[in-house]
């Protein structure tokens, strides 16, 4: 991992407040990450693989587990990988969920540039190809890596820019007829929780969130326009699928302005969205096992799941 302070571009909080924000932060990248009990392909690349976690004895014995699938965050960039997520999925599985975490292809160094220059966010259209093929191989892959798990109760959640990946993949039913991605029916799911999601790109690049991420996932300012109704889960509304976002109210790296954008697009187009609003939480303690945070995400989920 990257020291904390080449993790994220972001909005910059002030005094005190930074200093709550980088110890949320080093709270979360302490943990080492948690090795899987099986990791399966679903693909030729490297990076399209998915950790399964199966769920801990104690928990929920006696029955199948619901299914929990993470997408993690890190604004689609390369130096950040499901590792860091792999904490929260251990803590998942502690809970009594089946866990299954996705890698996918992420952007790389940027060309021409100099030293320090941080990462492009994503690839298009890879990064978005593989989490749609990861969903497609799920069911399978989920049968022989997870016998334990109940793929009728599968819950969709990421953080960040993983948010935005769970809430389109839960969208791909109202993708736009030619995009390749689209399925012809709703996703078979009880739901997502999306976790300081970045929702809606129009209002996250107005804020700048992670250096402009959501822009260079789709290209640039060129090719912006046209390639955002095939990727913005603002304008990909109603799903018809249960959806809860979880966000920290002190977040600086996704602000609160971000879900409560989604959240209004989703009201607009007939939808109800939950919105669970934290208060003194930032960006991080929603996928940090040692944060209060992190409990109340679990909790959202098994209100889906169970």
């Amino acid at each position: 991992m990257p020291d904390a302070a080449a993790r994220h571009d972001s909005v910059s909080p002030d005094g005190a407040f930074a200093d709550a924000a980088a110890a949320e932060e080093a709270s979360l990248f302490a943990h080492p990450p948690v090795e899987p009990d099986a990791t399966a392909a679903y693909g030729d690349h490297p990076d399209q693989v998915i950790d399964f976690y199966a769920p801990r004895q104690g928990e929920e014995a006696g029955g199948p587990a619901p299914l929990v699938v993470v997408l993690h965050g890190g604004a689609w960039r390369a130096p950040y990988d499901r590792r860091h997520i792999s904490p929260f999925a251990d803590f998942l599985a502690r809970r009594g969920f089946a866990v299954a975490n996705v890698e996918y292809r992420r952007g790389g160094p940027a060309e021409s540039e100099g030293p320090g220059t941080p990462p492009v966010a994503g690839r298009w259209p890879e990064t978005f190809d593989d989490v749609a093929a990861a969903f497609d191989a799920l069911p399978d892959l989920v049968g022989a890596a997870l016998p334990q798990a109940d793929a009728r109760r599968t819950v969709i959640t990421g953080h960040s820019a993983g948010g935005h990946l769970a809430l389109w993949a839960a969208a791909r039913h109202v993708l736009p007829p030619d995009a390749p991605w689209r399925t012809d029916r709703p996703a078979p799911l009880r739901g997502v929780v999306a976790l300081a999601p970045i929702a809606d790109f129009r209002r996250a690049e107005e804020l700048g969130v992670c250096g402009g991420a959501a822009g260079q996932l789709l290209g640039g300012q060129a090719s912006f326009a046209q390639r955002q109704p095939y990727a913005d889960p603002a304008l990909l509304l109603p799903t018809g699928i249960a959806t809860t976002l979880v966000q920290g109210r002190t977040d600086s790296v996704v602000p609160q302005a971000v879900a409560e954008s989604y959240a209004d697009a989703a009201a607009q187009a007939g939808e109800v969205v939950g919105l669970t609003l934290l208060e003194d939480v930032g960006h991080f303690p929603l996928i940090d096992p040692a944060a209060d945070a992190c409990a109340v995400v679990a909790e959202e989920i098994a209100q889906l799941a169970w």
